[in-house]
């Protein structure tokens, strides 16, 4: 009798954590669920490469100044640094010194006549 009430419970058991374990894995493959694990992968590689970005920024400048010292080259002032690196601005964005200064506002459109670009339609 009681080698019958033993079995009885195990198997109950284990149908119980049997049941419970499929339904935690079917509610894992929902799709709000696969899409918030997503979200949580892309945040964490997001960090990673933070991290990553981090780390060859400081030893870009940690071998900048070594090379700096071995080459016996002025370092620039700490205000200078402070800025962060210098931006160039291409030769595209600067006006032409061979063009005239347009005299139309930045707000209206040039006049088709008198027009310099060549996207336009003539």
């Amino acid at each position: 009798m009681f080698r019958r009430t033993f079995w009885f419970t195990a198997g109950a058991a284990a149908g119980v954590w049997a049941t419970q374990k499929v339904n935690r894995k079917i509610k894992a493959l929902t799709p709000e669920s696969l899409a918030a694990q997503a979200a949580d992968k892309a945040v964490e590689a997001g960090h990673r490469l933070r991290d990553f970005a981090l780390d060859v920024r400081a030893g870009m400048v940690q071998r900048e100044a070594e090379l700096g010292d071995a080459l016996g080259l002025d370092t620039a002032p700490d205000d200078a640094r402070a800025l962060g690196p210098q931006r160039y601005v291409a030769a595209i964005d600067q006006p032409s010194r061979h063009t005239e200064p347009s005299h139309h506002t930045t707000n209206s459109p040039p006049e088709r006549g008198n027009s310099s670009h060549r996207n336009e339609d003539h």
